[in-house]
């Protein structure tokens, strides 16, 4: 029975992650090819018209879970079609549901499972980082910088021991930043406000290839302050 369950949960995450989305993507590619640009976003959306706002929240969750589709195409067009306030609610709230759904999927569905989907050494490592005593800055540094792997590192989350809330809390937290700066390039773009578009782009591609590069010195520091706070609230 025990092994029964073991392949069933394989089978049920392999359908989610893997298979559904291979699925519809060569049995319907232009569904997943409009996404591709700002524009087939925005033309996706408006074909719904008052439902836009449910089917925006739908495709953020689903952009977490399954990460084919680009998420910054998707945050900009929502800033575009919904301004900077509704645009950031709408995707906040889609990022904190669909980082709950993959982490809980990992946790429920267990290590041999996400092992065999995403890789054992990748996820071990993912893994080992989260359980040591600088999982919290290394999570930080991870969502913070645009780029590195935000969603395998969800899956590594669910079978680590680390906590479910404050997960969530530091991955909203980090992903902020970066998800403001996108849904108000859109905002700005719908309001034709086209140098400030192109010099916000312009600093943020300046700070995130700064940030990569002392990612290591950035992670130390995040580690230093967080153990002066914790010693300090103890």
């Amino acid at each position: 029975m025990r092994t029964f369950l073991s392949i069933a949960k394989l089978l049920l995450l392999a359908g989610i992650v893997i298979a559904l989305p291979i699925y519809v993507y060569f049995e319907y590619p232009e569904f997943f090819n409009q996404f591709r640009t700002m524009e087939g976003v925005n033309a996706f959306l408006d074909r719904y018209q008052t439902a836009s706002l449910f089917v925006y929240l739908g495709l953020q969750i689903i952009q977490i879970i399954i990460s084919i589709i680009p998420g910054q195409f998707i945050q900009f067009a929502g800033g575009y079609a919904y301004g900077f306030w509704l645009g950031y609610l709408l995707a906040i709230a889609g990022v904190a549901i669909g980082t709950s759904v993959a982490f809980g999927l990992a946790r429920v569905l267990g290590r041999d499972a996400v092992h065999l989907l995403f890789g054992e050494e990748r996820i071990t490592k993912f893994v080992n980082q989260l359980n040591s005593k600088k999982a919290f800055a290394i999570l930080f540094v991870i969502f913070v910088i645009p780029g590195l792997p935000k969603d395998l590192v969800t899956y590594a989350a669910g079978i680590s021991q680390f906590g479910y809330k404050p997960f969530l809390l530091l991955s909203l937290i980090g992903r902020t930043p970066a998800l403001m700066g996108t849904i108000m390039m859109g905002s700005m773009l719908n309001e034709g406000s086209y140098f400030g578009l192109i010099a916000l782009g312009a600093g943020a591609l300046i700070v995130c290839i700064f940030l990569l590069i002392k990612r290591h010195d950035l992670t130390t520091y995040v580690d230093k302050y967080y153990n002066k706070f914790m010693k300090y609230n103890q």
